[in-house]
């Protein structure tokens, strides 16, 4: 299972048209069963878990649902902007609330924004992904100046580029999530 994840609950934002778009692209590509996943259903606050990630003691019911929707996953593509050159915070929070879940797993990046594309976010977020133990494929997509392929309704359209790039990474997914599988099966 491939969770494409919405990084950003800002009002306004971009992310839901690209999620459409990569996640009907990578049902297209067939090498996962595909789940969208937005950050903004989980309402998840500032980290307000007493006890560390690692021992998987929840005590709110949003970590909870979160953890179990993390916990489904064999990999994730993670789509998002960038933010002063750093993820959105909303992601960096989700990220924080749970440990065991990610680790042993593939993810890449779609990542959205004016002229870089998102790039420098998502080397920083490829540092704090392998501290969560998953592994951050070195392909990518990078959509610079989003704002060019949205149409008036604000639905996203790719080009010939972008799905070069998204079948790339898909693929590079795909061997990961079988190679890692071992690793996280209970032993």
């Amino acid at each position: 299972m491939l969770h494409v994840i919405i990084a950003s609950t800002r009002p306004g934002r971009v992310g839901p048209s690209v999620a459409e778009w990569f996640a009907g692209f990578a049902r297209a590509h067939a090498g996962f069963e595909v789940a969208l996943v937005d950050l903004q259903d989980f309402d998840l606050p500032l980290y307000d878990e007493p006890v560390h990630p690692a021992r998987q003691d929840y005590r709110h019911d949003h970590t909870r649902r979160w953890s179990e929707s993390v916990a489904a996953a064999d990999a994730y593509v993670f789509v998002m902007p960038e933010y002063n050159y750093f993820p959105p915070p909303a992601l960096v929070n989700a990220w924080d609330y749970v440990y065991r879940e990610w680790n042993y797993k593939p993810c890449g990046f779609v990542s959205y924004g004016g002229l870089s594309g998102g790039l420098r976010a998502v080397q920083a977020a490829k540092l704090q992904a392998t501290t969560l133990k998953m592994m951050p494929m070195v392909e990518g997509v990078a959509i610079p100046m989003v704002g060019t392929l949205l149409d008036d309704a604000g639905r996203f359209g790719s080009n010939a580029l972008i799905d070069t790039a998204a079948t790339t990474m898909l693929d590079e997914l795909h061997r990961w999530s079988v190679a890692l599988k071992p690793m996280r099966t209970p032993a």
